[in-house]
């Protein structure tokens, strides 16, 4: 099995699980002083994705709760997001508040960030409003008006989605989210270990002409028997390294409980899991496989470094589960330390001939 490791970075706490339903209040617009002002960064960009920060300050009265809403200019969709729920239909897009950032007195201020997707140009907003106020930077005096009624935004479920039960389409990349008892489900984690291996999958697409499946259900997320610390402390030995604890106990759990063999010629496979003992983070793969430890997991949902870095790492672990070795030197390949360097990183013609050659190479089409 190949192992790479990386320096572990500090995870930041950047939102409770986003499935809890919000009640919203709208400040009537005129019905007090408003005013806004937003920033809007582009914090990281890579080819076909990015990641954005946006800051909102309220100028006016004091608010209870607050949505931000504004319009992509050139077809952006955002694809996950973290300190507020963000939905988009068409070119519009909504933020809302989450529970612990909805109170915004004068002159306070609340942040967000999300990932998204882009083609052709990835244009920054240009207009923003704040509960139905247009953020100019300075206030509108105060007038008589009715409020408007205190709307009800739905999101996602809190609950797990149950464990997967039914059969996988053959010849797929099926991948697996494991998360321990002892772990709170959090639905960006899904959503982000999703879009990292679509975007994996669309660079071997662009790299090879051809690339691979995945199931309707992207992420199959598996309620684990047992506790964090039983994943990274048991089967190990005195003294042994603990990170490969935790992925062979999360690949033997699996491999028993969905009848799946190492490798297997029904499926090339990904597993996640959300444990991981401190400084021993990292990722490896062997022929058929990918394991992954918590320091992955969180940085696909976007808690843990930028997203660029795991995207090159995805792609350079199923190089490993599609036959490929480490390069001997940092190349230009993603089989080498190159991978940080993700999107500009390319498979050399040699290794491209031998992943179409390889065990898997049928998998691709």
């Amino acid at each position: 099995m190949s192992l790479r490791r990386s320096r572990s970075l500090t995870a930041v706490a950047l939102a409770a699980a986003l499935g809890a339903t919000a009640a919203v209040t709208a400040t009537a617009a005129g019905a007090a002083a408003a005013g806004c002002r937003v920033s809007y960064t582009v914090s990281s960009q890579w080819q076909g994705g990015f990641g954005a920060t946006v800051a909102v300050t309220n100028l006016g009265d004091p608010l209870t709760g607050w949505t931000l809403r504004w319009s992509f200019g050139a077809g952006q969709t955002v694809t996950q997001a973290w300190n507020a729920t963000v939905t988009q239909s068409g070119a519009a897009v909504s933020a809302v508040n989450a529970s612990y950032n909805a109170a915004l007195a004068t002159g306070g201020s609340a942040s967000f960030g999300f990932n998204g997707s882009w083609t052709g140009a990835n244009p920054v907003p240009t207009a923003f409003t704040l509960n139905g106020v247009a953020c100019t930077g300075s206030t509108t005096p105060s007038t008589p008006a009715t409020p408007t009624p205190t709307p009800t935004v739905t999101t996602p479920p809190t609950s797990p989605t149950p464990t997967p039960t039914g059969p996988a389409a053959v010849r797929t990349v099926r991948v697996f989210w494991l998360k321990p008892t002892d772990v709170t489900y959090d639905q960006r984690y899904p959503d982000g270990i999703a879009a990292v291996v679509r975007e994996a999958q669309r660079y071997y697409k662009q790299e090879l002409g051809r690339t691979f499946a995945l199931n309707n259900t992207v992420v199959e997320v598996v309620n684990g028997e047992h506790d964090r610390q039983w994943y990274i402390s048991t089967n190990c030995e005195p003294g042994g390294d603990r990170y490969w604890c935790v992925v062979a106990n999360m690949q033997q759990e699996l491999m028993r409980r969905f009848g799946i063999a190492n490798p297997d010629s029904r499926w090339l496979c990904v597993g996640e899991i959300s444990a991981e003992d401190p400084g021993q983070s990292g990722g490896g793969a062997s022929t058929g496989w990918v394991l992954l430890s918590g320091h992955d997991a969180d940085g696909a949902a976007g808690v843990n470094g930028p997203m660029n870095r795991w995207y090159g790492g995805m792609v350079h672990e199923l190089g490993h589960a599609f036959g490929l070795p480490d390069s001997t030197s940092t190349d230009g390949t993603p089989m080498s330390a190159s991978f940080y360097n993700y999107p500009d990183t390319h498979f050399s013609q040699a290794q491209k001939n031998a992943i179409l050659a390889g065990r898997y190479g049928g998998f691709l089409s």
